[in-house]
């Protein structure tokens, strides 16, 4: 049997989503002076249009594309996106993981539209280049189920007749994304910035607002998911009018992090200390021989959450070995995803420090053989 290791993680969080905050982290670091304020004040508006603002320095995001504060997380911003601009053209929707192939039931099953599905199994991609591009393309650009990733955005060509739409909350601020390729992008706070929840970030470009204020859809919108005014873009949403309230609470979180990420150098900081932890988490893997990463390819794993397999264990041994290392204090919320093959999902987003990614792995001998 394996000893029980002495020295535990610093900071034992490893979930993906909602993630680990920012190192240094304390409420009492948040500026508190909104709250109990209408989010219509001019002190709030000021607020949320500096979040934004931020965002945009952060991504490096140029001028062409917009950026706005929605409601339900990632995929409140996805279904926006998804219900406000499909259905002009033909669609191919790819799905891979379980958010993905949440967007292909959508897609043919809500919005009922006749569209082109590529699937693939949890660790592998569909083979993107049979896309055809008079289509519009929705996908995942970082499978947050299945730590697959799409192999940059060379596949996306420039001259495109579809929009391409990614939803990329476990990608953004972990790698860099050509935004000449990408017409619509969200994301949430919760994920590599360590923000919190219910709160989605809408990015569109150029060709998406062009469809946005060209097109109707022939389904109805409801108030929450409607993007124009008028015939027009609501340009209030992408400059703080937020569609409904926001929390200033988690406002005010998601601007201590973007300020801390400026600390750091920006985004190359937070993509640094991406790497960081991914190089550590594949240390783990090299010096196990019962511990191998779900996806095959290198270039096609994730830069955030890392799916790992554990040889031969079933789903139950795994969950054995996550309550027992968690019971220690020394390692929460790793396991994978429900609907994920048996195995473990480390985050490695800019947020956690790779000395603990490190420390883990005793914890891990130490579960796996207590739980043979």
């Amino acid at each position: 049997m394996t000893e029980k290791p002495q020295t535990r993680p610093a900071r034992p969080y490893f979930s993906s989503g909602p993630c680990a905050k920012p190192p240094g982290w304390d409420p009492s670091k948040l500026d508190l002076s909104g709250l109990g304020r209408t989010h219509r004040s001019a002190h709030n508006k000021a607020r949320l249009a500096h979040c934004i603002a931020l965002m945009r320095d952060v991504l490096e995001l140029p001028d062409t594309h917009r950026i706005g504060i929605v409601p339900g997380s990632d995929t409140g911003a996805f279904e926006m996106a998804m219900w406000n601009l499909l259905g002009k053209r033909g669609v191919v929707v790819a799905g891979w993981e379980s958010f993905g192939k949440d967007w292909v039931y959508d897609i043919l099953n809500e919005l009922k539209i006749d569209a082109h599905a590529m699937k693939a199994d949890y660790g592998k991609l569909p083979n993107l280049k049979k896309i055809g591009w008079h289509n519009d393309v929705v996908f995942t650009w970082n499978g947050t189920t299945s730590g697959v990733r799409v192999p940059g955005g060379d596949w996306i060509p420039n001259r495109r007749e579809g929009l391409s739409m990614a939803d990329s909350t476990s990608a953004l601020f972990a790698e860099r994304v050509p935004w000449e390729k990408i017409d619509v992008a969200t994301f949430s706070w919760q994920k590599v910035l360590g923000g919190e929840a219910a709160h989605g970030v809408l990015i569109l470009g150029p060709r998406a607002v062009e469809r946005l204020e060209s097109y109707d859809p022939p389904w109805p919108l409801p108030k929450l998911f409607r993007l124009k005014k008028g015939g027009k873009i609501n340009e209030g949403i992408f400059t703080g009018a937020t569609i409904n309230t926001p929390s200033m609470l988690c406002v005010e979180d998601a601007i201590h992090s973007l300020e801390w990420a400026q600390s750091i150098g920006g985004l190359d900081g937070l993509i640094k200390r991406a790497e960081e932890n991914v190089a550590a988490v594949d240390q783990l893997v090299a010096e196990r021989d019962w511990l191998h990463h779900l996806v095959e390819q290198p270039e096609l794993r994730s830069k955030t959450g890392i799916c790992l397999t554990c040889d031969g264990a079933d789903r139950e041994r795994i969950s054995a070995m996550v309550k027992l290392i968690d019971g220690e204090g020394a390692g929460h919320d790793f396991g994978a995803y429900r609907d994920a093959p048996p195995g473990l999902r480390i985050w490695c987003g800019a947020t956690v420090n790779p000395e603990d990614i490190l420390a883990l792995g005793p914890w891990l001998d130490w579960a796996w053989s207590e739980t043979q």
